[in-house]
């Protein structure tokens, strides 16, 4: 059963943040430059919140507002659900699922070490499917198939 500290092990490590007070403007670089759709929102080493597209299309342009004055802040989901590194991926799957979330903070004794999405999900499922067919393959040519 893989878990979430396998799913990071596969991804770059390096944290994407922005700090609480920054416009949403800088979060929106950020993810641009990176190509990620979310970006962990700390106040020193502490989780203070995620902000994603999702919330910048909707509580900043929708609603009118300016993503260069608009602070992280005003808009940023606090206190997001959070896993950590031992957790299965079926049970962040199950958690994405029942909570409509497209990523989960992971945080290793209330440090945040990473985050896990939905890509990475579906990543996992098809690495997995990949595995079993080839299992099967190879017990089928061993047993004169």
């Amino acid at each position: 059963m893989a878990t979430v500290k396998t799913c990071l092990s596969q991804k770059p490590t390096r944290l994407i943040t922005v700090a609480p007070g920054d416009p949403v403007q800088r979060a929106l670089e950020l993810m641009k430059e990176n190509r990620v759709r979310a970006v962990l929102v700390l106040e020193g080493e502490a989780l203070a919140g995620i902000i994603t597209q999702g919330d910048c299309a909707i509580r900043v342009l929708y609603a009118g507002r300016n993503a260069h004055h608009t602070r992280v802040e005003e808009i940023m989901t606090r206190d997001p659900a959070t896993v950590k590194p031992e957790d299965p991926l079926e049970a962040c799957m199950g958690l994405m699922a029942s909570r409509n979330y497209r990523h989960l903070p992971v945080v290793d004794n209330g440090k945040v070490v990473g985050v896990v999405s939905i890509g990475d999900m579906v990543k996992n499922v098809i690495r997995q499917m990949g595995d079993q067919v080839n299992y099967l393959e190879t017990y089928i040519r061993g047993h004169g198939g």
